[in-house]
């Protein structure tokens, strides 16, 4: 081979959903990269192939995403290589997408808070892989059972945390029906040792019975209560003046009547 090129380093796989990058260094000056898919099932495959870039989509070599895999990293020149020599090559870690990929953010499609009762409705994240009529598998196609999903929730303003679990797409929990509550949502699978927990969604929160109290705290309590009791005064004062007013008012009328 060419024992005069570099290698890669920091070979790292990143994937979500199972889209999975495979990423390494460095940039290449004067020589390319070519990535070689090996696993134990099927033959070797290539990406990618003479590339100046550092990092590799190589989700469609991974379909059977129990399998474990490698990646070989070989660095070529630009006339390629002679068929009786191997180019240098740095060899990644293993990597199994079931197992490794992470859970991405499941999305809430709608919420409600009816008395006592808080429901939420979300979608799985969807995966790059798609079924034989062209749509997209979710992650839960993939996982089946292996897959829950959790629900955190509170009393807004509160940090105090309960949580549900659910293998639907559909939680309902009891809560307090005068307070309002936050929440998010969270893939897990129980049975992994690493990449247990999946991304957090959004978090939302319900208005129902939201008061200006709740909103803004005591002080526009205390100030609306200030302002009221400035308002009574004003009208009881206003009412005596004007009684008093019109008292002489009236007794003015009088003295000349008596004069005569």
């Amino acid at each position: 081979g060419n024992p005069g090129l570099p290698t890669a380093v920091n070979i790292t796989w990143s994937s979500i959903n199972f889209k999975t990058i495979l990423q390494w260094q460095p940039k290449p000056s004067g020589y390319f990269y070519t990535v070689e898919i090996h696993s134990q099932t099927s033959d070797t495959k290539k990406k990618c192939i003479q590339t100046t870039e550092t990092e590799c989509d190589v989700t469609d070599l991974l379909r059977n995403v129990r399998e474990t895999y490698t990646a070989q990293i070989l660095s070529v020149t630009s006339s390629g290589m002679d068929n009786f020599e191997e180019p240098p090559f740095a060899v990644s870690e293993k990597f199994t997408p079931y197992s490794q990929t992470v859970l991405g953010k499941p999305e809430i499609k709608s919420y409600t808070q009816k008395g006592s009762k808080l429901s939420v409705v979300f979608q799985d994240p969807l995966t790059p892989y798609t079924f034989p009529n062209g749509s997209f598998q979710s992650i839960q196609d993939i996982f089946q059972h292996d897959l829950e999903y959790k629900l955190y929730y509170w009393k807004d303003q509160s940090s105090g945390k309960k949580d549900a679990t659910t293998k639907s797409h559909e939680f309902e929990v009891s809560v307090d029906s005068t307070k309002n509550y936050c929440f998010y949502i969270q893939g897990i699978i129980p049975s992994r040792r690493e990449n247990r927990n999946g991304q957090e969604s959004m978090v939302l929160c319900s208005s129902v019975g939201r008061s200006i109290l709740d909103e803004y705290g005591a002080e526009v309590f205390i100030i609306i209560a200030v302002i009221a009791i400035a308002v009574i005064t004003l009208a009881i004062v206003l009412t005596v003046i004007l009684c008093k007013h019109k008292k002489a008012k009236a007794v003015r009328e009088k003295e000349p009547l008596n004069g005569v």
